[in-house]
């Protein structure tokens, strides 16, 4: 189950180097004192992937009637008045 087991006196030694070998591999160390387990070294949950705001909405929408006409014409515009 444990990748590693190391004493107490090994882990104080070497702490950056150990919590830095869980985090890139992944698997769990166990700390002894005197041949007892006195904890255990696991790694990080994997972060939430947050969603991105594009295309949030991708699948809510719905098209109905004509998307590519003017609503107004031409002759309506404001714009083309002056």
């Amino acid at each position: 189950m444990f990748d590693e087991i190391l004493t107490i006196s090994k882990f104080k030694a070497t702490c950056l180097a150990v919590l830095e070998k869980v985090r890139r591999t992944g698997k769990p160390v166990l700390v002894t004192r005197r041949g007892e387990a006195i904890a255990t070294i696991t790694p990080p949950p994997e972060p939430q992937k947050s969603e991105q705001w594009l295309g949030m909405f991708r699948s809510t929408g719905k098209i109905v009637g004509d998307i590519i006409t003017p609503v107004l014409d031409e002759c309506e515009w404001e714009t083309l008045k002056r």
